[in-house]
């Protein structure tokens, strides 16, 4: 016979709320205690354990959040482990904000939507009950979970993949980090893949491509005739993703604009396509991803604050390739398979030299540009056993890499390289930033961001 969970405890003074909660929980059969105010919230914490927190930011007629704000400092200070969920007005957000900063585990805003409210207290019940943090071995993770897109056994992407296996069957939304090519959409998926949302869509979106005047068509839907060129009904992105997964990669690339709507469909799951009178509603799960610097753009006022702490309940770091050297053999394997597969080329194999230069490498295109580098080695030299030559000459015929011979290309590194032909392709075209991150498959911002590295100003 399972144990009854402990009581979730209703903070808030205003009657009709606790009574409309305290139904929603009897029917999903949690049980619940009430306080009208800070005094009673702290004397119901002494009385016995308690699973979760619901509190409301603003008792006595008050609106500044105050007392909210003190009565959440004593719950972490005195129960740090449990979580808490603060319930705010729409207009109240920075309050919420301030609430997340002093480690509350989320927020919903005034009116709820109920499906939506109770997604949040399960998610905050599972984390609590899996906070352990510990790694699991490789054999442990594979046993209970399907993570064989991942290649990697470095305690530091066992340490990730631990954590995705705490997380997937919640529906908390998930923020990844990490640079280009680190395998942020292969986490994504996994996450997908192991929830309990697996038989639903899983919608991947580039925010990066979406332009901002189209953001509420794409991500919204749109109804015939809400503007020109609109002959039939769009499904936006949102509704499509129903039941499933919306992936949204590059959110850090989304303008102020943007950021505002995305924000308000996170805060309810509701929307209006555009043209459309009538509000929709989809149950979605948000996994996001970005190679960008989140709080320094919150800091630069480029990212809002209240949109990264509702994208961001969970973080998971995903180190660069020059970080798991270990698990360069690995990987290389498996894409000389693929290649091998791909394009016909029969069994491949790398030479102890080829193996230790790929090792020695500090790949800044990640895992992408070794994939990347690999099938052009294997693809131009024709080789069945590839060696060390084969790498750099490979490297020397690469798209604006033709100043480098194959014996210059040997004493180059990677980010060398890398530099070399991004140099090559602006003078290639002139200067046309557009064009050169076409050549070098990039996007823009992607190009930008790699030319401030290596300190290459803007030809515009």
């Amino acid at each position: 016979m399972s144990r009854r969970p402990d009581p979730i405890l209703i903070v808030d003074d205003d009657e009709s709320v606790v009574a409309s909660i305290r139904l929603l929980l009897k029917q999903a059969n949690l049980p619940c205690r009430a306080a009208a105010n800070p005094d009673d919230a702290l004397s119901e914490l002494e009385r016995g354990p308690i699973s979760l927190v619901l509190q409301d930011m603003n008792f006595s007629r008050k609106t500044t959040g105050e007392e909210g704000l003190e009565l959440l400092a004593r719950i972490r200070r005195e129960h740090p482990n449990l979580p808490v969920i603060l319930i705010t007005a729409w207009g109240s957000i920075e309050l919420a904000v301030a609430g997340m900063k002093q480690g509350a585990t989320d927020f919903v805003t005034k009116p709820w939507r109920n499906q939506h409210l109770m997604q949040l207290i399960q998610t905050s019940l599972s984390l609590a009950s899996s906070a352990a943090d510990q790694s699991l071995s490789r054999e442990e993770l594979d046993r209970d979970f399907d993570f064989s897109q991942i290649i990697g056994r470095h305690p530091s992407m066992l340490s990730v993949l631990s954590k995705v296996a705490r997380v997937c069957r919640t529906d908390a939304p998930v923020l990844i980090l990490g640079e280009s090519g680190t395998g942020k959409e292969l986490i994504a998926d996994a996450l997908h893949q192991n929830s309990h949302r697996s038989e639903g869509p899983f919608v991947k979106v580039n925010l990066g491509g979406v332009p901002a005047t189209l953001f509420e068509s794409e991500m919204f839907g749109h109804v015939k005739g809400a503007f020109t060129d609109a002959n039939r009904d769009r499904t936006g992105r949102f509704q499509a993703a129903d039941g499933g997964t919306i992936f949204l990669d590059e959110v850090g690339d989304l303008d102020r604009a943007s950021q505002v709507k995305l924000l308000r469909i996170l805060q309810d799951r509701s929307f209006q396509p555009v043209g459309s009178s009538r509000t929709l509603t989809t149950d979605v799960r948000v996994i996001s991803a970005t190679n960008r610097d989140l709080g320094a753009m919150v800091q630069a006022d480029d990212f809002r604050e209240d949109l990264l702490y509702r994208l961001n309940l969970i973080t998971l770091h995903l180190p660069p390739l020059r970080e798991r050297r270990s698990d360069i053999a690995l990987i290389a394997q498996l894409h000389l398979e693929h290649t091998a597969h791909t394009y016909g080329t029969g069994l491949l194999e790398l030479s102890d030299g080829a193996l230790a230069w790929l090792q020695q490498q500090d790949w800044p295109g990640n895992v992408r540009q070794l994939r990347q580098t690999i099938e052009r080695a294997a693809l131009m030299s024709g080789a069945k056993r590839l060696e060390r030559s084969h790498f750099t000459d490979a490297l020397s015929q690469a798209p604006g890499a033709e100043a480098a011979s194959p014996a210059q290309a040997a004493d180059l590194t990677l980010e060398q390289m890398e530099r070399l032909m991004i140099e090559r392709n602006l003078d290639r075209f002139e200067g046309n930033v557009s064009k050169t991150a076409e050549a070098l498959g990039l996007s823009r911002p992607a190009l930008y961001r790699r030319m401030e590295k290596y300190g290459l100003s803007d030809p515009g």
